[in-house]
């Protein structure tokens, strides 16, 4: 028999946090399943990006200017 997902909100409130934790955990792990396509095109887009970053055709920042940025703001 299958529980409706509001019974499991409902239950889910009365769990201790850690157990919660352990619950999306195991929500995510079950989402977050490979996908070969979308694995493909990333690789694709980060070698374009190492490509234009080698070739100077993308600026890039130094550590320091990326924290002088954030503190100064």
């Amino acid at each position: 028999m299958a529980i409706s997902a509001d019974k499991l909100v409902e239950e889910i409130k009365s769990l201790p946090d850690v157990e919660k934790l352990r619950l999306v955990d195991a929500i995510l792990s079950d989402l977050d399943r490979p996908d070969p396509e979308l694995d493909r095109i990333w690789a694709e887009e980060a070698r374009k990006r190492w490509i234009g970053y080698k070739s100077g055709l993308i600026p890039s920042l130094s550590y320091q200017e990326v924290m002088e940025k954030y503190h100064n703001s």
